[in-house]
């Protein structure tokens, strides 16, 4: 899809708002559409064409508005469903943090196993850094500092959220998936650039993602359907290391800039285009009824 190669160009903050963009229109689009059919026969009474002449010039219409009533009505229920499963997550990941302890934004929860993640706020509670002690342990101290750094940049950037509305965005455009995984990638190297910053040292940060991913490779917070809390050992770890052993990404300036502007204008421009000659042809299947019903 041209929206990840685009991102793929962009530095990861610039990218992270691209796919994010990219993914609400696909999800605008769809339902714009599917209202615009919906609507069919209240365009009709407002031109004042009775249906069953509607019907003789567009026997579909009908049909097609009652198919995509009940489209809306499916991805409402599962736009509830996965919103519900977001915050059910979230309740469940604050539940495992009962036994932690810790001050400011981070807690340690005690344990043997090797985990690290951003956990948004919730209920009136402030985000927080979980760290395992199992994960202290692994790490050195300026690998740690890369670590709560990491997940800082998480909480601060409000990565929670972006990921949040890409995922939604999938239970009403299923293409938006691709999009998902392309946005995991980018926060996580979000995150690993502000860290890096954060320590001073690239070097560093890379060894401290890839000793934290490879500790925690079998620890893996996931819903049932694959939806991940933000944590550094997540997404494809070997690119994130490379990406820190090279020179810290440059805002985009120039051309490079135009051309990611150029690219997000027109993916916009397309699914705009697509949403007016949705609108065009309803209207005009609407007139051409009235103009034969006057006709008679």
């Amino acid at each position: 899809m041209a929206v990840r190669r685009l991102a793929g160009v962009l530095p990861p903050r610039e990218a992270c708002w691209t796919l994010t963009a990219a993914a609400v229109l696909m999800a605008g689009g769809t339902i714009a559409a599917l209202v615009g059919l919906f609507h069919v026969p209240f365009l009709a009474a407002l031109e004042q064409v009775p249906l069953s002449r509607v019907l003789e010039v567009w026997p579909a219409a009908v049909p097609m508005a009652c198919v995509a009533g009940a489209v809306l009505l499916v991805q409402l229920v599962l736009l509830v469903r996965r919103w519900s499963q977001h915050r059910s997550l979230l309740a469940r990941a604050w539940r495992s943090t009962a036994e932690g302890t810790g001050a400011g934004d981070l807690l340690v929860v005690p344990g043997s196993e090797v985990d690290a993640f951003a956990l948004p706020g919730h209920r009136g509670r402030g985000g927080r850094i979980v760290v395992t002690s199992g994960m202290v342990r692994v790490l050195k101290s300026a690998e740690r500092e890369v670590l709560l750094a990491h997940e800082r940049a998480h909480l601060s950037g409000r990565h929670h959220l972006l990921s949040a509305v890409v995922d939604l965005s999938t239970t009403v455009h299923p293409a938006a998936r691709s999009l998902r995984e392309s946005l995991g990638f980018h926060l996580e190297r979000w995150a690993d650039e502000a860290a890096a910053a954060a320590v001073g040292d690239r070097k560093v940060a890379a060894a401290a993602v890839a000793r934290a991913a490879l500790a925690g490779a079998s620890q893996k917070r996931r819903t049932g359907d694959g939806y991940p809390l933000l944590s550094v050992t997540s997404g494809p770890v070997p690119q994130r290391v490379e990406a820190l052993l090279l020179p810290a990404p440059v805002v985009p300036q120039g051309g490079t800039r135009k051309a990611g502007a150029l690219g997000l204008a027109t993916t916009v421009a397309v699914l705009a285009l697509a949403a007016l000659t949705l609108a065009y042809g309803l209207h005009e299947y609407v007139e051409h009824a009235a103009l034969a019903v006057r006709g008679n």
